[in-house]
């Protein structure tokens, strides 16, 4: 998903001055213009990579001696601002094309490791002979059965979009964006091979002719891109919406009937799994056993629809064979595979928990679709109207001993309520406790209680209209 107010950077190109180097965490931060300094670790610097040295000997050395502040430097963004962290930075700027990926200064040839073996390093032959001094290359999957002329095409390609980066860059103010990494079309080219793609269908044409001149007009994958033109909007007719809505519901229903709850906390994601309407035949530890496989594969798929990145703790139904725990361990690796973030699972603990953390690239789905409600600030629970009431009392409580003649208190609408219904009691309790006279108003907080005014019965009365006239006209 992406929004045109987001304001994604990851992958942006700038034009930056380091602000300030810090050897202690071996790491500078760069002004690249946006509110935020972005950080650069040392080894991100080209400096540091390219230094020919053991690596022992190097590890020892200091940010400073590859960096000094007020340097610009040309830096691509790792890693989106999140909270009060700036952007993670590189130099080592890589250019995504079709069947390559191109590494100005990477200094380092990558064949993909889902090739078969045998066809490895024969590509890492070509592929070193291609390069030009401190150029570097990642060769894809899908050049596996390519001729070698596409795939050098491919290379030059993108080679040539970095000479003209190059001159961008000299023309662009310090600091300053030099490109832009590309939105959701350019993302999808980066990520996914065209021989994987069956179809890519689009609303917008302008989105397609992109597509198009993105594949260079390869007539066997822009035929893949279709623009529809149906009545229906493309996300009801897909089925898309009814997707989101599942990705933003705590429970996801497995085929066999059992089903995961899953819960964000501050800290990290919580996906508890329960064996639901399914209740397997006569062996429990085969119930549990089936239910915890499946249960491992759909986490796997839910962390990629709902994009949750950080820490992951599964509560897995308990097991009491070390086989069939092991068998789920696996099953849930082998199902992460398919994820294009890089995950990491620690094992299962002797309480049957198991820990795992997927990256934090972007925001999650939840990030981008909610928002933080005002009532319960973003809890799930909020304080009782009841609680806020006996709130109110201490407050009205310490102006006991004032020479007014009233006061007017607002109240948030469900305590109002409450007061006329079920806590009239309270209210009648107040009027008989107090000298002075007690005027209550609906608020528009979901709980913020204030004593508006303290006088005169007379000037408390007509506030207490004015203020819900006010109120009326607001809501």
């Amino acid at each position: 998903m992406e929004r045109p107010d987001e304001n994604r950077i990851a992958g942006n190109i700038y034009k930056g001055r380091v602000k300030d180097v810090l050897p202690g965490m071996q790491a500078a931060f760069v002004d690249i213009g946006r509110e935020k300094n972005g950080f650069l670790y040392r080894d991100e610097l080209i400096g540091y990579k390219q230094k020919q040295e053991p690596l022992e000997e190097k590890e020892k050395r200091s940010i400073s001696e590859f960096i000094t502040e007020g340097q610009t430097v040309l830096v691509q963004v790792l890693k989106e601002e999140f909270g009060k962290k700036g952007a993670r930075l590189t130099e080592n700027v890589s250019l995504s094309g079709k069947y390559t990926v191109y590494l100005p200064d990477g200094g380092y040839t990558g064949i993909s490791k889902k090739m078969k073996e045998e066809n490895r390093e024969g590509w890492r032959t070509w592929a070193e002979s291609q390069l030009r001094e401190e150029e570097g290359v990642i060769i894809r999957t899908v050049c596996e059965h390519l001729d070698v002329d596409i795939v050098a095409a491919d290379i030059d390609y993108l080679r040539a979009d970095w000479k003209e980066i190059l001159t961008l860059a000299a023309k662009t103010h310090t600091p300053g964006l030099v490109v832009h990494g590309g939105g959701i079309v350019e993302q999808l080219l980066r990520d996914y091979s065209m021989d994987d793609i069956h179809q890519i269908t689009a609303d917008y044409f302008p989105a397609v002719q992109q597509l198009k001149r993105m594949f260079r007009f390869e007539e066997k994958d822009t035929k893949k891109v279709v623009h529809y033109q149906g009545r229906e909007n493309l996300f009801s007719a897909e089925g898309i919406e009814k997707e989101m809505e599942r990705a933003l519901k705590p429970n996801v229903w497995l085929k066999n009937g059992g089903f995961l709850v899953i819960e964000k906390t501050e800290a990290l994601t919580v996906i508890d799994v329960n064996t639901g309407r399914y209740t397997g035949g006569s062996d429990l530890m085969e119930t549990v056993r089936r239910t915890n496989l499946e249960a491992a594969a759909e986490t796997a798929a839910q962390l990629r629809l709902r994009d949750i990145s950080g820490m992951v703790v599964i509560d897995f139904i308990d097991m009491k064979n070390d086989s069939h725990k092991e068998e789920v361990i696996q099953e849930l690796k082998k199902a992460l595979k398919h994820d294009r973030t890089t995950t990491n699972v620690a094992g299962m603990s002797p309480l049957g928990l198991v820990e795992m953390t997927r990256k934090k690239v972007r925001r999650g789905v939840e990030d981008l679709l909610l928002e933080t409600c005002s009532g319960c600030r973003g809890t799930g629970r909020r304080i009782s109207a009841e609680t806020l009431a006996y709130q109110a009392e201490r407050y009205i409580h310490e102006c006991r001993d004032m020479e007014s003649d009233a006061l007017v208190i607002e109240l948030p609408k469900r305590v109002y309520d409450w007061l006329q219904t079920d806590g009239s009691f309270l209210l009648d309790t107040w009027r008989a406790r107090y000298a002075f006279a007690i005027f209550t108003i609906s608020g528009l907080s979901d709980r913020d209680i204030v004593i508006r005014y303290t006088g005169s019965k007379t000037e408390a009365r007509r506030r207490k209209e004015v203020l819900e006239k006010q109120h009326e006209a607001r809501d």
